[in-house]
């Protein structure tokens, strides 16, 4: 129990940045979390602090041991929370990392509702469009769509397909013309989005299968949403996921076209570490997410 208390306390100091305020946040005098950490440091034989009388900073050593130790903490918080979870209401923490625009637009939304469900459960929602490591960011889930390809030490979840279309302002329409050919995507203003590894390439499947268009990409931009406003104001022809521009198809603001040809779906992943799969809160919400958006999503019931 004591090489707990003094793993406990290094993690805390680390985060803290000083001694004095890691002994503030635990409730314990300076001097007990230095005589802690250095027990830890006696035991392993290695320094995991430098310290000097201004500041606390951390050696390679114990940075490595750092990342270890969160680790460990991390699954026995889950442990005590899974017994406490069968004994009680779901309580605890999760950290979730998501994309901006799914984000803000409808898993933020699902999150308030899940956090009014249950309300001894903490969220705390991180929204980023560059995909982090859950372990070694401190995240307990991270949605993505698509899946990245370097997580296989991940547990992920397949939720839903998120289909994209083709569309155009009516503006657009009059100014230029209606596209009546996939050829017309490489001479007609397009608007393609930055973070695609294909970039200015769009891959679809048509009716003679599936087609790759270099379009004249005129404006980019790493966020779906711009790209639909930069639509709806007629600037060109826009690759839109239908959870962003599904209210503006419905409402005739934005048009579908070249519906013979689907764009390639991505897919929507809740994505976590091992260690999570048995907290019953980890669980509860993935149950949540997927009965909000699996099978049929909203944002396709309005196309």
């Amino acid at each position: 129990m004591d090489k707990l208390v003094s793993l406990q306390n290094f993690v805390r100091v680390v985060e803290e940045g000083s001694f004095a305020a890691a002994a503030r946040a635990i409730g314990q005098s300076r001097s007990q979390v230095n005589r802690a950490v250095a027990a830890l440091e006696d035991d392993l034989g290695v320094q995991l602090l430098n310290r000097t009388t201004r500041k606390v900073s951390v050696t390679p050593s114990g940075q490595a041991f750092y990342q270890r130790a969160k680790v460990i903490l991390a699954d026995l918080g889950d442990a005590e929370d899974s017994i406490r979870e069968h004994r009680d209401r779901p309580s605890g923490d999760i950290r979730i990392n998501a994309p901006m625009s799914f984000g803000t637009l409808h898993l933020g939304p699902a999150l308030v509702d899940f956090a009014r469900a249950y309300p001894d459960i903490r969220v705390d929602l991180t929204l980023d469009d560059h995909f982090i490591d859950p372990v070694a960011d401190g995240f307990d889930m991270t949605v993505r769509i698509s899946r990245p390809t370097d997580t296989l030490a991940l547990i992920d979840h397949e939720i839903v397909p998120m289909r994209r279309v083709l569309c155009v302002s009516p503006e657009f329409i009059r100014t230029h013309g209606e596209p009546t050919d996939i050829r017309d995507l490489a001479r007609m203003p397009c608007l393609h989005y930055g973070n695609l590894p294909s970039g200015a390439r769009w891959k679809m499947t048509g009716p003679d299968g599936p087609v790759a268009i270099q379009v004249n990409g005129t404006f980019c931009c790493n966020n779906a949403e711009i790209l639909r406003d930069a639509a709806l104001a007629g600037l060109g022809i826009a690759e839109l996921p239908t959870f962003i521009a599904g209210p503006e198809l419905q409402t005739g603001q934005l048009v579908s076209i070249l519906c013979d040809y689907a764009p390639d779906p991505l897919t929507l992943y809740l994505l976590y570490p091992p260690s999570r799969q048995f907290a019953a809160r980890i669980r509860l919400l993935v149950e949540f997410i997927q009965d909000r958006f699996g099978d049929q999503p909203r944002w396709d019931l309005v196309q």
